[in-house]
């Protein structure tokens, strides 16, 4: 047998690597603050222009910059064997972030570096790579090219332009790039939230995104007091040690409108709840259960923050554009069985939410009535909602209400309840969990509280403060009357 050379057509091979991965805009540029992070960079400052619907995108860090022949093979497609040990701190992989996160966005790829006061800069342009052409910038071209900062202060600054999958071949309008962006900040506050707050490496980084600094989200919500940090569980795989920690959120009649949004983020707490997994303090995939658990109202507030070592990237097999993993088949028994009690913890966060019979100075909407060993319940006629009910329209419309209500108590399941209560009552779901429905409901008893309350809105915030379902939620309560301006903002 003998052996010859059979290399890649560069332009077919740098063209594919547009498609390795799954990049998004916030993927590819998390992909290159990775690289900024590794560098020691305590800054990084990312410039995305819309240039009329042909877009611009600059990353800058102020780490210690490449030399440059550091450059050139940062530059090299699969610069480093994924096979290879790494630094328990290094955030890449396969050699191919820079590379294949930038082309998934744009077809033109120029990165500066400065370095000890040298500068230098090399270019990647899809349209002429055959023959593996690589640009080299002279001092002119860098200083014509480079941002006022990278001239003064060492560190990396990535430009994308010709950014033809980013601006969908020039159809993209400026209303959309900019909600491309602010998603873009939203999802970087996230995936490096833990270096945002100074947990990693003692000091915290600092992103900024057209100029706005992004604050750190904490999925977790840790700083609220009704959130529940579990008992941690350390879980060794292939000689290292996999991290669990769990935690359940706060109801939302703890949270304010606008933490609650923030914490469910786009798609809301239902498609959020989860594991969170992290590779070396950066978040890799977000709520999924790989499987495990469907995701149901009852688990809604369970997130499971699981730290895995870059030492076991084959095990989890990351992703090229490291937002995916799969959960290893060792692990999988242990963790449905952490899952399976973190949902019963969560669903008793709900039903502890439901009405209460035993609250001084609260008008419930049950009633209990205890007489000769026997115990009856009973709809509260003094409720409000209820009173105005029974209020409302002639005589006989009032019977009729009255007749509705007396129907409801005397067909009370309470065999059934009975049994599913000794059984399975962790299963028992009876609380409303969406604050959306929650304020339609408050809104549409509004008027009539209101009647009832005189007119007088002081008055419909003290019988609101102390009436079921209200009081529970104040929180939620008392945004929807300060969005009418029924209270003082």
């Amino acid at each position: 047998m003998k052996y010859e050379t059979n290399p890649p057509d560069a332009a077919s091979l740098m063209i594919s690597a547009r498609s390795f991965g799954n990049y998004d805009l916030p993927g590819a540029l998390a992909d290159l603050i990775d690289n900024s992070i590794k560098a020691g960079a305590r800054e990084v400052v990312l410039d995305c222009r819309f240039n009329d619907g042909s877009p611009e995108i600059r990353i800058r860090d102020d780490g210690h910059g490449l030399s440059g022949q550091e450059l050139r093979v940062a530059m090299r497609p699969a610069s480093s064997n994924p096979l290879a040990e790494r630094a328990p701190d290094d955030l890449g992989r396969f050699g191919w972030g820079m590379k294949s996160a930038s082309f998934s966005q744009c077809a033109r790829l120029t990165v500066l570096s400065r370095r000890g006061g040298e500068l230098t800069g090399c270019l990647w342009d899809l349209a002429d790579v055959d023959g593996w052409r690589m640009g080299v910038l002279d001092a002119g071209d860098i200083t014509s090219l480079a941002s006022p900062e990278l001239l003064t202060k060492d560190g990396v600054e990535v430009i994308w332009t010709n950014c033809d999958r980013l601006s969908e071949n020039g159809s993209i309008t400026q209303a959309e790039f900019n909600a491309l962006i602010v998603h873009a900040g939203n999802r970087l506050a996230l995936i490096f939230h833990r270096y945002l707050a100074g947990e990693v490496r003692g000091r915290k980084l600092t992103l900024r995104l057209n100029k706005r600094k992004i604050e750190p989200l904490d999925p977790f919500y840790r700083d609220h007091e009704a959130t529940q940090q579990l008992e941690a569980e350390p879980l060794e795989i292939g000689g290292r040690t996999i991290d669990i920690q769990p935690f359940i959120l706060p109801h939302y009649s703890k949270l304010l409108p606008n933490q609650y949004d923030q914490l469910g983020g786009e798609e809301g707490f239902l498609r959020n709840q989860g594991f969170y997994v992290y590779r070396n303090h950066r978040l890799i995939i977000s709520g999924t259960w790989f499987r495990l658990l469907r995701h149901g109202e009852l688990s809604q507030l369970v997130r499971v923050r699981v730290d895995i070592p870059n030492a076991l990237d084959h095990i989890w097999k990351i992703t090229i554009d490291k937002s995916d993993a799969q959960l290893p088949a060792v692990l999988r028994n242990r963790l449905r069985q952490i899952v399976d009690g973190l949902r019963r913890r969560s669903a008793r966060v709900f039903r502890s939410r439901g009405g209460r019979l035993d609250r001084a100075g609260t008008t419930s909407v049950w009633s209990r009535y205890a007489r000769d060993g026997e115990v009856r319940y009973a709809i509260n006629r003094e409720h409000p909602v209820i009173e105005a009910l029974l209020d409302s329209g002639d005589d006989e419309r009032k019977q009729t209400a009255n007749a509705a209500l007396k129907v409801i108590e005397q067909a009370f399941p309470v065999a059934a309840f009975a049994q599913d209560a000794a059984r399975v009552p962790d299963a028992i779901h009876q609380t409303l969990t969406d604050p959306v429905i929650f304020k339609a409901d408050l809104n549409a008893a509004l008027p009539m509280l209101l009647m009832q309350a005189g007119g007088d809105f002081a008055s419909l915030e003290a019988l609101l403060r102390v009436t079921e379902p209200w009081c529970e939620a104040w929180g939620a309560t008392e945004a929807v009357l300060k969005e009418k301006g029924w209270v003082n903002a």
